[in-house]
């Protein structure tokens, strides 16, 4: 652990440089305003670092948990007590989703959604640098980023170019030898920082940090009848932050080939955001960008999450005058640089030989992540490819219609006593229930159908519900029904049921005990 700790120590201050201005703005986007950010990204930067599962992971203020946050201090207006318990109870409901296993669950989520996300990401990065790298004022969107770019561009101030091109080369043509030492971004913040200043360039810079510490505040003191709403908020936020640490931490694991502990990580997101409540802090969860930059600079273990935070904290006590001068147009430079190398160029090398579905799932992804919102993006990439996933698995099952011949061993007369078979085989669920309806529709001149449930490998409640109802129907065509089924399956036959067909239908272990049974009753009737 410790022999990483000079990559760490580099990282984790990279990785606080970026993340001062972001904190800072989106303090102010939330309506907390900006010292809300600042301690709200060291305080969950420190204690999700600490507890968490993905070490190399930076945790701060998101765009997603702003907007919620946001909301959140507008239904309560003059109300920070009602507001910080919605931020306490998110914390404790991840800490809930991590205690109870939920974090395992992001690892289903498949591969073109994953891409698509990481590549919309970079996509994200890029168009909103393009302000800052012209030092023009940016804006939150990326649509009115294109739309303003004409503008923009008359706007342009030509001393921010100079610095912001000359950042990009710095970090795309630093020797792997050199960066190997101090990272690009690190060379390109101090240098670009002390050229500007001393040539008297004249471009914007992060300006004015806040320097005091926080009040101490206690959350608890809320009105009980808001406790509805502080609850709906709460857990969007949890919900939010969940999906968008882990979908970080997926990218932390592509970037360093390591693997994440999703509920350790959900814990010790839950403890920060939890803990940012008692100082004000707006919440957040672990930031893509943030941590891309920390593993670039060379961060490897949960230290330079924990430096990140400490500079952060030292920056606005001691050295907020210093950071202040850092041009923004450097860092746009660096941004620029980290969204580059996050796009995901391995699924474009392949796109022309995989599944159309999973081109359109990642297509899908990537727009929706850029132009409308991320959850939403991942959100129905998930849907998309389950629907795809179901559609795929359902036509590998199939059900034959087999007749029981007269020279079978069994010697049933097929013209005056016909006997059909239908074999299930494979998964029987709600994506392939319907194949039985269709095909009991053909076999209802039928005088006995067996059912052979054998070779289902997985049952859902769908699938029994629709083997009551196709009892049923037969029993209203005056036609015999057997079922062969495994014993565990009989079992949830008969405890799901609520109107008993299962109970009175005659359920064997094997075709040969049906088949027996049925020409018994046959025997017996002719008798």
């Amino acid at each position: 652990m410790f022999k990483h700790i000079k990559n760490d120590i580099l990282g984790g201050i990279t990785a606080a440089v970026v993340a001062l201005p972001l904190a800072l703005a989106f303090g102010v986007a939330s309506g907390a305003g900006a010292q809300a950010g600042i301690y709200g990204a060291i305080i969950l930067g420190f204690f999700a670092a600490l507890f968490g599962g993905t070490p190399t992971q930076i945790s701060g203020p998101t765009g997603p948990m702003t907007v919620i946050t946001a909301a959140a201090i507008v239904a309560f207006q003059n109300d920070l007590s009602s507001v910080m318990m919605v931020i306490f109870l998110s914390g404790v409901i991840q800490i809930s989703f991590g205690v109870f296993g939920i974090g395992k669950w992001i690892r289903f989520i498949p591969y073109p959604v994953i891409s698509g996300f990481m590549s919309g990401i970079g996509v994200i990065i890029i168009v909103l640098q393009i302000n800052p790298f012209l030092g023009v004022d940016g804006f939150g969107s990326v649509i009115q980023t294109l739309i303003e770019v004409p503008n923009t561009l008359h706007l342009a101030n030509k001393d921010s170019l100079i610095i912001a091109y000359m950042t990009l080369i710095i970090m795309f043509f630093t020797p792997k030898m050199i960066t190997k030492i101090i990272p690009s971004a690190l060379i390109a913040l101090i240098v670009m920082t002390v050229f500007t200043i001393y040539y008297g360039f004249d471009t914007k810079v992060i300006g004015e940090i806040p320097t005091s510490l926080p009040e101490f505040i206690l959350p608890f003191n809320f009105d009980i009848l808001k406790i509805s709403d502080i609850l709906m908020y709460a857990l969007t936020l949890a919900l939010l932050g969940t999906i968008d640490t882990l979908l970080t931490s997926l990218v932390a694991d592509s970037m360093t080939k390591t693997k994440h502990r999703p509920n350790k990580e959900l814990i010790g997101q839950g403890i920060g955001n939890a803990l940012c409540s008692f100082v004000g802090g707006i919440p957040g969860a672990g930031a893509t960008m943030r941590t891309v930059i920390n593993i670039k600079s060379g961060g490897v273990t949960n230290i330079s999450g924990m430096t990140h935070s400490i500079m952060l904290l030292l920056t606005v006590v001691f050295f907020a005058k210093y950071a202040s001068q850092v041009p923004l147009a450097v860092l746009s430079g660096i941004l620029i640089k980290v969204g580059v190398d996050i796009i995901d160029y391995r699924f474009f090398k392949i796109m022309k030989v995989i599944h159309k579905n999973d081109l359109l799932i990642m297509i899908t992804v990537l727009l929706l992540t850029v132009f409308v919102d991320l959850i939403m993006a991942v959100g129905a990439g998930i849907t998309f490819a389950a629907i795809s996933a179901i559609y795929k698995i359902s036509k590998q099952t199939k059900i034959q219609t087999i007749r029981a011949f007269k020279n079978s061993p069994f010697d049933i007369d097929i013209d005056n006593y016909e006997i059909r078979i239908l074999k299930i085989d494979g998964a029987f669920f709600f994506g392939s229930a319907m194949l039985l309806e269709q095909r009991i529709k053909k076999v209802l001149k039928a005088k006995h159908i067996i059912i052979d449930c054998r070779n289902i490998p997985f049952l859902d409640i769908s699938a029994i519900i629709t083997l009551e109802e196709t009892i049923n129907l037969l029993r209203d065509y005056k036609i015999g029904v057997s079922l062969v089924v495994k014993e565990r399956d009989r079992r949830r036959f008969v405890k799901v049921e609520d109107s008993e067909h299962f109970k009175s239908v005659n359920i064997y272990k094997n075709m040969d005990l049906a088949i027996n049974e049925i020409q018994k009753e046959k025997l017996n009737i002719s008798e």
